[in-house]
């Protein structure tokens, strides 16, 4: 069950920071709707893996479909046009 808190809780800081662990993030609200949440920096960093790694699956998923539709250079074609 989500850990939802109203943004004034912060005033006992402490109290609030105590209660996030990994996996029991802190949801807090202002005027009833959601405003931000706490999390746990390991969580945090996992998190950022998780996106980085599914921003370069998209990536390739992208390199894959363009050289199915566009094709490739060959190698001595791109020599060539690199002037190498």
């Amino acid at each position: 069950m989500p850990n939802i808190k109203p943004i004034s809780d912060l005033r006992n800081y402490t109290a609030v920071i105590n209660e996030v662990a990994y996996g029991n993030r802190v949801y807090l609200t202002r005027n009833g709707h959601g405003q931000c949440a706490i999390i746990d920096m390991k969580e945090l960093d996992e998190l950022d893996k998780q996106k980085a790694l599914y921003q370069l699956m998209s990536k390739l998923n992208d390199a894959e479909v363009s050289i199915r539709e566009e094709g490739t250079t060959p190698a001595d074609d791109l020599e060539k046009e690199l002037g190498v």
